[in-house]
């Protein structure tokens, strides 16, 4: 179609030529249109020639003034990363006369000055970003805050309208200083944004996931709180023990100890752990016999379980003559229940009248914390003091201890 178009100006041309008359001071210049459109262009062409090489030198300028703010840049981060600070603080804050730089620039010329300790030499390199450059501006000083411990600031500067939107390392800052400021509930609800800027590796969000819900489950100030913020939370994380562990012990806070055993119950079901029978065996129960069937049903499974045998102990206590308790007490002790078993074997001789083995207990349960070996206990026959003796731990040959044979 451009051939076509351009053969039939040509014919119209070669039938008409055209007259182009200009006429200037009295004289009269005349041409074919096709002439003048020529003159015209070979015009153009000089004029652009000529401000080629008018503005070469300046171009060329340019070129070697960005060549070097680039040499300096690069020479003053080898000079950040090899501890020369002055060196590195004065050749950035040369690098950061160019637009292009300074943001790298002056942050990196501001960790410079505070690493040879000049707070104010920092300050005024983050000054001079100003609000050409807001979110590079209050990222460095977020950090600067949150190093000082300062979680209320740093949540300030990173929520300011001109810092929006938010880096990766802009989400994580503002994360944990929502957790330090008691917030982890909303710091929860960021793992999303989180993961899909992946602004960590996958692990150690999982690790933060499980303490902020920690964290949120024990900072609910209400039990719908509590429940809302439990049930939204996936199945595998009612499971982990941190999570489970926050939930019970907020729950029997507010006096929901059953809901507490139960997801206790269900949370040792998928996973066993120590720290949580524990707290199974010191939440309120109106039913002993059921949750003391509970836990010899978990010993059949783990016999050699301290926890469980000290928590089973505790249900005794409070249903059992003391005889009873004080035997599966000596179990524990001798299963390396430590410190917690000597203490509470020291509380029910206490409570049974005998004064002396108590203090002799409570003297162990000091030892056990000191990681020093227990003393048998008097008034104890024969076959009682074996199983003091098998109390006393020993070391093999790694410095681990074990209990004697």
């Amino acid at each position: 179609m451009l051939a076509l178009v351009g053969a039939l100006v040509a014919q119209r041309l070669v039938e008409d030529p055209g007259l182009v008359l200009v006429r200037f001071h009295g004289h009269d210049y005349r041409s074919t249109l096709v002439v003048a459109l020529l003159l015209v262009v070979a015009g153009l062409l000089g004029l652009w020639l000529a401000w080629t090489v008018l503005a070469l030198p300046f171009r060329g300028w340019r070129g070697f003034k960005r060549r070097q703010a680039r040499a300096r840049l690069v020479d003053g981060m080898s000079a950040l990363h090899q501890g020369h600070w002055s060196r590195a603080e004065k050749l950035l804050d040369m690098a950061a006369e160019r637009d292009a730089s300074a943001p790298v620039a002056r942050v990196a010329a501001a960790q410079a000055a505070e690493a040879r300790g000049d707070v104010a030499a920092a300050s005024r390199q983050l000054e001079l970003l100003g609000d050409r450059y807001p979110v590079a501006s209050a990222l460095a000083r977020a950090e600067r805050t949150w190093a000082a411990g300062d979680a209320a600031a740093t949540l300030a500067l990173l929520d300011a309208p001109a810092a929006q939107p938010l880096p990766p390392r802009g989400l994580v800052l503002r994360a944990n200083a929502l957790a330090a400021l008691g917030r982890s509930h909303e710091a929860y609800g960021m793992l999303g944004a989180l993961r899909q800027q992946q602004a960590l590796p996958t692990a150690a969000l999982d690790a933060l996931q499980a303490r902020w819900a920690a964290a949120s489950l024990a900072e609910s100030a209400d039990a719908n709180a509590l429940a809302d913020r439990w049930d939204s939370l996936p199945k595998p994380l009612q499971s982990e023990p941190s999570v489970v562990g926050a939930y019970a012990t907020r729950a029997s806070a507010m006096r929901w100890d059953d809901a507490a055993a139960r997801n206790l119950e269900q949370a040792l079901a998928t996973r066993w752990d120590e720290g949580l029978v524990a707290m199974y065996g010191k939440l309120p129960t109106t039913t002993p016999d059921a949750r003391r069937a509970q836990i010899e049903r978990w010993l059949q499974a783990h016999p050699e379980s301290p926890a469980a045998l000290l928590a089973l102990a505790q249900v005794q206590r409070a249903s059992a003559p003391w005889p009873v308790a004080e035997g599966t007490l000596h179990r524990a002790v001798a299963q390396g229940g430590g410190a917690q078993a000597w203490e509470a074997l020291g509380e029910g001789y206490a409570a049974a009248g005998d004064p002396e083995t108590a203090r002799r207990c409570y003297a162990n349960a000091l030892r056990a914390t000191r990681g020093e070996a227990p003393q048998p206990l008097p008034n104890r026959d024969l076959r009682q003091q074996i199983v003091d003796e098998a109390a006393i731990e020993v070391r093999d040959e790694h410095g681990l201890p074990r209990l004697r044979e």
